[in-house]
């Protein structure tokens, strides 16, 4: 089934982890034996011919980098003009894929619809670029509130204002506070050029003043149910209604941390703990539960997010496993219809309708 992935950090394994994401994974992570600067070394599910397997032809692709002011622990560069030339690297891999013919940039309906042609024409995958929708996650690099519209210019289509701790524009997961003024301007710039809000990983503060102050599009792709993990990082069942009521699609991810509560970091086992598939299957269906229908749910899995199969489903070995979903999601009385929403087409709906 043709699916669509919300949350990949793309440009960020290929450049910070240094991936050639054109090679098929086992070789990249056959090139990783024995390196230890990343718990994830030699454990990495995700390469461009991995996408094509799965069919999955659309993901939405992160630049990300992060400005600590003195005294943040937190890793990331020591200025918003560094952060902003870090994901202008990111960009330039993106473009550079796209000039391999690996990628294609889905920036509106018409390259949407070009898109979704090519991927559903009955011919092998092998050769066809995977599209992406380019994301921002955390808005630190975006130095002045100029710098938005140039971001748009070369394809910046949403933009998730906060990451982890305090943020310049918003306050992110483990953070409190509101936005405050600049924020308040991010948000209105975003409205004026139509770039859709991520509210992922916004603080519960942050998240609330956001949707009260922006009049745009919003969605969620990577964020998982609170009432099931408890932590600020996932959503109470308040704020789902409230993205509900806002028409927001919300996708579920694959970080274990976030799957199963009681998860230890670089200690916990995945089978150990029961974190298969099936466990994301009930968050997405919690939020099913709130929202009364299946029309508000997605895949953002969040793969190789700087973790690898050592904290990931145990039943997933690669990110072609995620055509095992649909399976598990009939199993548990879903439509076909349904099923075929979640798999792509409430994102595909979503897109329609903002960018119409």
């Amino acid at each position: 089934m043709f699916t669509i992935d919300a949350h990949l950090d793309l440009s960020m394994n290929a450049l910070e982890w240094n991936r050639d994401l054109r090679k098929p994974i086992a070789e990249i992570n056959a090139r990783e034996a024995g390196l230890t600067d990343k718990p994830d070394r030699a454990k990495g599910v995700v390469s461009l011919p991995e996408l094509r397997k799965g069919n999955i032809g659309l993901v939405v692709a992160t630049q990300i980098a992060r400005y600590v002011a003195l005294g943040n622990p937190l890793p990331g560069l020591h200025s918003p003009e560094q952060a902003w030339a870090q994901t202008q690297g990111q960009v330039a891999w993106y473009k550079a894929m796209e000039d391999a013919g690996e990628m294609v940039q889905v920036n509106d309906l018409t390259s949407l619809e070009k898109h979704l042609n090519l991927w559903n024409n009955g011919h092998p995958n092998d050769t066809k670029a995977v599209g992406y929708i380019l994301s921002l996650e955390g808005a630190d690099s975006i130095v002045t509130i100029n710098h938005l519209e140039r971001a748009y210019n070369y394809g910046l289509r949403a933009v998730g204002p906060a990451h982890y701790g305090p943020g310049r524009y918003a306050q992110g997961t483990d953070a409190t506070g509101f936005m405050g003024q600049e924020g308040h301007g991010l948000l209105k710039e975003m409205e004026r050029l139509n770039i859709i809000l991520d509210a992922t990983h916004l603080c519960d503060d942050s998240f609330w003043e956001a949707l009260d102050n922006f009049n745009g599009h919003v969605w969620a792709s990577h964020n998982n149910c609170r009432a099931l993990v408890n932590h600020n990082r996932q959503f109470s069942d308040e704020q789902i209604k409230e993205l509900v009521n806002r028409g927001a699609v919300i996708g579920g991810a694959l970080d274990a941390w976030m799957m199963v509560q009681g998860w230890v970091r670089r200690q916990s086992d995945p089978k150990a703990m029961n974190c298969s598939l099936e466990v994301m299957i009930d968050h997405i269906d919690h939020i099913c539960q709130i929202a009364g229908n299946a029309m508000h749910v997605g895949i953002g899995s969040d793969l190789d997010g700087a973790f690898g199969r050592e904290q990931c489903p145990y039943d997933l070995e690669t990110i072609a496993d995620l055509q095992k979903i649909p399976a598990i999601l009939k199993t548990r009385g879903y439509t076909q219809t349904d099923i075929e929403n979640m798999m792509h087409g409430n994102w595909l709906r979503f897109l329609r309708n903002a960018w119409k």
